[in-house]
């Protein structure tokens, strides 16, 4: 009887164990305090957190991110409030319930369940410059970054070894008929930008994703961007 229980505690144990390491974290999810809106972005092994209201970016900041033991740790490349954490480790104890998930603060983030064909992380490698495709060539470890997961988006432009932080952009996607449209929620270089709609062509060709249109100033664009990993 004796070798039962411990055999039957070994079983418990493995099955917490595993259920533990199980637990991932991947999507887009929300949550509101006062009038400021959170958005929190993890897709292929990048994540964002960002803070806005309705007609005002307040913060972001993120890295590349793992979960332990029901912890989120994210190792810090960009904070446009405090550069000075650029390179440190980070650790959010999370409570899972399904989908969603309640951070130390008692706050509740609901999973935003929209997939779509260029959920990814991205990175940009090319740009079309006087009726030419041009490589870019990121200086370093200079580079801008979209993710795009449960129907949300965001760009940023950063460079973790300077601990810079140049500007970041987001809101709404979709990608149907191969037309990605967005609509911008933040901006932080130009608030007046909130609420702007924008459709370009899209398409993915050998895993990268080719993106065509008219920029927020009508110039004419087009992008190439591959995954990160």
């Amino acid at each position: 009887k004796l070798m039962k229980k411990v055999f039957f505690i070994f079983l418990i144990s493995i099955g917490i164990f595993v259920q533990a390491q199980s637990i991932q974290i991947q999507g887009a999810y929300l949550t509101q305090k006062d009038d400021v809106h959170q958005l929190w972005l993890f897709v292929d092994g990048y994540s964002s957190l960002t803070q806005f209201k309705d007609n005002e970016f307040v913060s972001a900041m993120g890295g590349p991110y793992q979960i332990q033991n029901n912890q989120l740790l994210i190792s810090l490349e960009f904070n446009d409030k405090d550069s000075s954490e650029v390179g440190n480790q980070l650790v959010f104890p999370l409570k899972f319930n399904g989908d969603d998930f309640t951070d130390s603060e008692g706050n509740k983030w609901v999973k935003q369940n929209k997939s779509q064909d260029l959920d990814g992380a991205w990175e940009i490698t090319g740009r079309k410059i006087d009726g030419e495709m041009k490589e870019i060539h990121q200086r370093g470890e200079r580079k801008t970054l979209k993710l795009l997961v449960g129907g949300y988006f965001q760009w940023f432009a950063i460079d973790p070894s300077q601990k810079s932080f140049s500007g970041t952009g987001g809101g709404i996607y979709t990608f149907e008929g191969g037309k990605y449209t967005e609509k911008i929620q933040f901006f932080s270089r130009d608030n007046s930008r909130v609420g702007a709609s924008l459709q370009f062509d899209g398409e993915l060709k050998e895993g990268k994703w080719h993106h065509s249109g008219l920029s927020s100033k009508g110039d004419p664009i087009y992008e190439i961007w591959g995954r990160i990993n």
